[in-house]
């Protein structure tokens, strides 16, 4: 699962629109016959331009994001990247579990990860382990989106089920339970530089939702 998420390939099918010609329609009143002039229908008035076709799944207020995304980045699939980030989600959860500090620094960036070594660190030291499980993922969706100079960031809002665990030195429960799955809201950020060769998408920034 880790290497489908690193070797994810993003190919763009946003914000392609066919381009239409109107042909202009010549105006043949005679100002002298007002007989042709009734017989005449109207001067056909310009079509509007086409709206964008909506993504499917995102809201309308992100959808600017998306497609200035889209726009500095042919490879960018929407589908695909939220493919991606379910999987991502799924991944990171289970390394911050299991403390795989490795995982961790491959698909965070220096902040995110500080900060989830800190909090290993700390339960490692209090000699607690986690037994936790995704249980089901709800709802994936993108929360916001944009282009900040080159660098492409976007929001995802998960809501997931959770059952969780927390264990001491000797094996007996401290915290939670497993036959009760919690509702978990997350927003996480994911940030790629679109100029750069690498295809990955890193983890910057989590939140509450």
């Amino acid at each position: 699962m880790i290497a489908a998420f690193l070797g994810l390939r993003l190919y763009s099918v946003l914000g392609r629109r066919a381009e239409h010609e109107e042909e202009s329609i010549p105006n043949r009143f005679d100002a002298g016959d007002e007989q042709s002039r009734e017989q005449m229908p109207p001067q056909a008035v310009p079509a509007p331009a086409p709206k964008p076709i909506p993504i499917e799944g995102v809201l309308p207020a992100v959808e600017r994001g998306i497609r200035d995304i889209a726009s500095a980045d042919s490879r960018f699939d929407v589908t695909s990247f939220l493919e991606g980030a379910n999987a991502a989600y799924e991944i990171v959860l289970e390394a911050f579990w299991n403390g795989d500090r490795e995982t961790l620094k491959e698909l965070c960036d220096d902040d995110v990860y500080a900060g989830f070594s800190a909090a290993i660190d700390a339960r490692e030291a209090d000699e607690l382990t986690l037994e936790n499980s995704l249980v089901r993922i709800e709802e994936t969706r993108i929360h916001s989106a944009q282009m900040d100079g080159r660098i492409a960031r976007i929001a995802i809002l998960f809501v997931a089920d959770i059952a969780a665990v927390t264990r001491d030195k000797d094996g007996n429960v401290v915290a939670g339970s497993l036959d009760d799955a919690v509702e978990s809201r997350d927003i996480w950020t994911f940030s790629r530089n679109v100029g750069a060769r690498d295809p990955n998408w890193l983890l910057d920034e989590t939140d509450e939702g």
